[in-house]
Parts: structure tokens; sequence; C-alpha cells
């Protein structure tokens, strides 16, 4: 078994840290614990290695295994006094302390941009050597051909064996997407015939974002919007009339102009207020000139950020072009693009088969969320999002589509949720955007929902008002197989998101109602709570069925059901038409799937706790180990839930709707992007469940 890996650029700008990244995330699905450690940092300080506090956030890294060892200065003063082996005894000392804490261990070489790349490069190899792990070496194909390409991987195969390194993979990264299919089909196989896995450049990652050059350039921002994760796609100098310049601006373009050139100022203010012009990234004003009094209250409207730099044109032009952009500025947008790089170019499941890693023995919340995003991508569904209207919907959408996730339809107008996505820097490129007010499909739909409601006395001209509505409209995308699943609820009731299910979509065959689970993410395992959401007062046999349905969504989970069906009172102990509900809704469960082991009426602390389980209950097979908990009312499971996830921090995701023919799902009110992008990925799983089992 590999306790480590050896993450190694074989040229300059390689892009190593997107295979970093790529690494930790798969890691970290197939390893109890994992630590990341960079021997030599860019930097001036090693604690704020950008990598390593990226990490550390993203993976909630304790500090002590994800960590780097010494600065750049630091290891070039020792290697020009001849002191490498104080290089390698350090390095050599902190991993042992990392790997210790860890199951495996992802550790990142120099960038081999220094004066001396062919330094570095036998510098990586002897510190891998030392580590006593095998490299992951990456070539970076930026500007390559082909046969440049393979080229360099067979001189890179050929350097690292000389410095008797262990190979365990080959990368090639950054190529011209136009040449992948080419470089796979260049690259000459190495001793162990593996596959050699080619990465595309991604523009998402390549390009700065305004904030990153306001960084670099320590611009002071004087007006507009505070948004800064705006991707510049191109930079545009005002050296011309308005006229011409407004011709040839595009869309993100940040624009440079001297700081006396109103004229500019108010037209490219105009532009992004108008849907049908384009909106920039961002301005710099040049010249150290401050902007006319007059002019400067309408820019503080701008819907993106305005800048002042001292420098003339010129220069900031070209210090501009000069910024660089790094995944490790830890920006989601940017971290999306490279995680659905990865998925898209590597077989995770080949790699690790090289590692031969041990399953992780627990389940941490962090762990769970990012396998639903893997379970998600494993089986391509597409989800309809009704609320283009919500800034959140549509970051959460540029997520999704980044990291490959799933296919999207946002409903909106077209023009209001550009306008809107270009205000907040949002890119929709890739999302399907639909109106229901004007789509093709409006008509039918409103002959179907007729059809369907006919019985209600619903006639065709209040199907087509219905059909205008978000809600309704994705519905019926998910009934007609349009899509295979919709999220709502941002900005809307749950009773607004149900209501049309309960109309036309229905119940699967067998199940009496629709309720709701919640997810709860504990430090070492996953909960499932029901129901926390939907049903206020259910009688024994809606109980029963929110039982079954809630066993059947633990297991699609990977939730293992044993069923406590909660109440005040623990086995035959206590009487009361509250626990006789319990007892008998008990029975139905055990009579209708004799296969799911359940227990009622139990308290909490016996379902949970195997001591008192011991005392209470010591014959049955699910008190001390429910993990299912079926709430006896709608008042107790909501603030049971909520208590739990306050007092133990525990991670609520849900409400998860069950029950219906097919997935739709509810969001709160005050969600946040990761909120929908969770939920999003369990209703494209939910969505993967073969239909046979929706039916019965």
């Amino acid at each position: 078994m590999i306790r480590g890996i050896y993450v190694s650029a074989t040229t300059p700008g390689s892009g190593k840290t997107l295979v970093s990244l790529g690494l930790a995330d798969a890691l970290h699905r197939h390893a109890d614990r994992i630590g990341f450690f960079r021997p030599i940092t860019s930097g001036p300080e090693p604690e704020n290695d950008p990598t390593v506090v990226m990490l550390r956030r993203m993976y909630r890294l304790a500090p002590d295994v994800c960590r780097a060892g010494m600065s750049g200065a630091e290891a070039r003063a020792l290697l020009a006094a001849g002191r490498r082996e104080d290089i390698d005894a350090r390095c050599v000392e902190i991993y042992s302390e990392i790997a210790k804490a860890c199951d495996v261990v992802i550790v990142e070489g120099t960038d081999l941009t220094g004066q001396d790349a062919a330094v570095e490069f036998d510098l990586n190899a002897r510190l891998a050597n030392n580590l006593g792990l095998p490299v992951l070496a990456v070539v970076g194909a930026r500007g390559l051909s082909a046969e440049e390409s393979a080229d360099a991987v067979d001189v890179a195969r050929k350097e690292l064996v000389a410095a008797n390194c262990s190979l365990l993979a080959m990368m090639v990264n950054r190529a011209d997407p136009g040449t992948v299919a080419a470089i796979q089909a260049a690259v000459r196989p190495g001793a162990s015939h593996r596959p050699v896995y080619v990465i595309p450049e991604i523009a998402e990652i390549s390009r700065p974002t305004v904030g990153e050059v306001a960084k670099a350039m320590r611009l002071q921002q004087i007006a507009g919007s505070a948004e800064l994760e705006r991707d510049v796609h191109a930079i545009k100098i005002a050296a011309m009339t308005v006229g011409n310049f407004l011709h040839l601006l595009e869309a993100n373009d940040l624009v440079i102009v001297p700081g006396d050139r109103a004229d500019v100022m108010v037209a490219s203010l105009a532009s992004a207020f108008s849907p049908e012009f384009p909106v920039p990234s961002g301005m710099i004003l040049t010249g150290g000139l401050a902007p006319d009094p007059n002019v400067l209250p309408i820019l503080a409207h701008a819907p993106f950020p305005v800048f002042k730099h001292d420098d003339d044109t010129f220069s900031t032009a070209r210090a501009v072009i000069e910024v660089r952009s790094e995944i490790h500025s830890g920006q989601r947008r940017k971290v999306a693009a490279a995680m659905g790089a990865w998925a898209r170019s590597v077989d995770e499941a080949e790699l690790l088969e090289r590692m031969a890693l041990p399953r992780p023995a627990t389940m941490t919340p962090l762990r769970f969320l990012h396998e639903l995003i893997e379970r998600a991508r494993s089986d391509r569904k597409r989800i309809v999002l009704p609320e283009g209207n919500d800034v959140r919907v549509l970051r959460a959408a540029e997520i999704l589509h980044r990291r490959d996730v799933c296919d999207l339809t946002v409903l909106g107008n077209a023009g209001t949720v550009a306008e809107l996505a270009a205000a907040h820097g949002v890119d929709l490129d890739g999302v399907e955007i639909v109106d229901p007010d004007t789509s093709e499909l409006r008509e039918g739909f409103a002959k179907e929902y007729q059809r369907l409601r006919a019985h209600k006395g619903v006639d065709l001209a209040r199907a087509r008002e219905v059909m205008a509505d978000g809600s309704y409209f994705g519905t019926m995308m998910v009934q007609l197989g349009h899509v295979d699943g919709m999220v709502s609820g941002a900005a809307h009731t749950t009773a607004n998101t149900i209501r049309p299910a309960l109309e036309f979509v229905k119940t699967r065959d067998g199940v009496r109602l629709v309720s709701s689970v919640f997810l709860m993410l504990l430090a070492d395992r996953v909960l499932v709570y029901g129901d926390c959401a939907v049903n206020p007062e259910p009688n024994e046999e809606q109980l029963a069925d929110i039982a079954v349905a809630s066993a059947e969504t633990a297991a699609q989970f990977g939730v293992e059901p044993r069923i406590a069906m909660l109440s005040y009172s623990t086995g035959g102990s206590g009487s009361g038409s509250a626990v006789d509900q319990v007892r008998r809704a008990t029975a139905l469960v055990r009579a209708a799937r004799p296969d799911l082991p359940v227990e009622g009426p139990i308290q909490y602390d016996a379902a949970v706790d195997a001591a008192i389980a011991a005392s209470k209950l010591p014959a049955s097979a699910v008190a001390g180990q429910a993990t299912v908990f079926i709430f006896p009312d709608l008042n107790t499971g909501n603030n049971t839930y909520k208590a739990v996830q306050q007092s133990s921090g525990a991670v609520a995701v849900g409400p998860v709707l069950q029950g219906l023919r097919k997935p739709i799902n509810d969001l709160s009110r005050g969600c946040t992007v990761e909120d929908i992008v969770n939920t999003v990925a369990i209703t494209a799983i939910q969505a993967q469940a073969p239909a046979e089992s929706k039916e019965s």
C-alpha cells in the first residue's frame, strides 16, 4: 500500500497544483486521514503557502498535517552553502511527523521556476527518493504540439528513471484543448503500460479575476461593486473615441482608461446597464487622476469594481498582462473548474488502483458531500432550476457546470438572467436558459396539464396561465421527461415547490404521501431524520410510510437502514395514545417490510447509546445503533434536527423529498450556494435509480 505520492513538475508552468487538488479530492474520499506537505514554498513564509492554506480550508486539515517546510530563499541559501543534506533532513523529519497521523500524504514539489530548473528537478527527485515516495510526474504542454508533448513525456520518464525514482504515473497538463486527442495518440507507453492522462488548459483557471489583478497591483478601489470574483477575459485600453471604443468592448473586458476620460467611464457604465451591451469585468483609472467630481457619484453605482492606479495607461496595461491566475487563490469558481477538468480527464478508479488504498472506516461530512458530487457525475442527469432570478441559483449553476456534475436548465427570461449573471460576474456559458413565457414547450405543457386536471375543471386558458409559473413549468419538464429532476425553493415556499408535484407527478405506487428526510452528517457517520419538514401530524399508516421511505432513501445514499420509531417511551414501559400510535406504526413497518430492522417505540437515547440500549432493550438489533430516526410529528422532528445541528456542529443536508414518482427537492429560502449544489447532486442521484424502483 502506498503511504504517499510525490507530485513533481517536469517543466516550468506545468500547473501541478491542479493535479494536487484532484488527488486530494480523490484521496479524501478513499482514505480516513490525508495529509499535504510542500517541502519548499516559493513565498517568504511557509505558514502562508497559498496551496497549503487552500487545502486546509477545503478539506478541514489541521496545520500539523497540512504544512510547508521552508521558504525558497532558505532552500537556495542552503544549496549555495553546500548543505543540501540539511534540506533533506528537515523535509524527512516533517514528512515523518505528518505520515504518523495520516493514511496517505500528498507531497508537492517545487515549481521549476527558479534560475536553474535542472537543479530544482534534481532536488525534487532526491527528495522523492529520500521520502521513499513514488512520483506522479506532471508535464506542462502549454504551447507544445502533440509530438512535442509526447517527446516531453519520454524525456521526463528517462530523467526520473535515471534518478532512480519510482514512477507512479505520468500526466500531461495545460494541453491545448484541440490537441488533447492527438497527444493521447502520440504518447508512447511506459514500462507499466498504464495510461498517461492528458488534462487540457482551462480558460476559467488561466484567466485572472479582477480581485487577483487588484491584489497583485495593489490597486485602490474607489467605486463600483465589491464583487471581485469576475474573470478578466481581455484588456481594452480606451485610447479612442467613445463610439469606436464601444464597438470593440466585449463582455468581461477589463477597461483601462486615463482618470480624466469621463466620456469613456460614462459610456462603459451605460453599456453595463443595457441588456444589449456587454458588461466589463472592471475598470482601472490611470495616471493617478481623480475622476470628475460629477462623475464619481455615478461610478459608485457601477455593477463592476472601479480602481485607481498612479502609473500611466501603458505601464498599467503591461502590469495587468503579467498577473498570473492561480487555482490556490481559493475562489470556488476556479476550484470548481479545476475539479471538473480532473474528473473529465482522469480515470480515478484506475489511478487509485495503483495505490491500493484501504477503504475508510468512517464517513465524515466532507467526505459524504464530496461523494455526492462523484456519484452524481457517474451517471449524468439533467436537473431544472426554476428560480433563474436568484443570484444564488445562478452561482450554483456555474459551479455545477464547471465541476461537470450534471446538465442544467435554468428557467427565466433570458435577458433578465443574462443581465443578473453579468452584474454579478457569473458565467453561464453551457447552461441552458429556458423562458416559460416564450418557450415552444409551453403550449404542449398546457394541454397536458389541462388533460391531467380536467377532473378539477381546468380549461386550456387556465392551463396556459399556470404553465407560465416556473414551478409548474419545471415540474412538467420533469413529468414529461425533458429533465430528470427539479430543485426549487430558494425564493419560494415548500408548498410552492411541492404543490405542482402533488397535482400531476403524484406519489409512487404503494406510497400514500410525500415526506422528507434530513441527512445529518455527524463527525464520523451519517444519520437519517424523518419527517422534519412536510407532514405535521402523521397517523400510524403515514408514520409507517415515512419509515419505509426513509429507509429506502438511507440505503440509496449508502447508509445501512436500522429504523428507530421514536417516542417518549421505550418498549413496553409506557402507554398512552401517542406511544400506542408509534407501536402500531412499528407493527405496520414490520408487516410491510420484514427485511428492514425496526424498533419502536424507542427513546432517542436508547436508539443511539449502546450502554443505555443494553439496559432497556438488550435483545434489539436496532437499539444503540439506529441510523434512521422517525419522529412522531413535525414539531418534534424539526426542533430535534435543528437542536442536533446547532449543538453538535452536524451538517444537515435537506430536506430531501421522498415518495414522488420522480425526484423533486425543496430548498430553504435561507439556503447557501453550497446547499443548492448539494441538493442538485442529491436530486441527480435520486434520478439514477432504476425506473422500476421509482414506480414500485
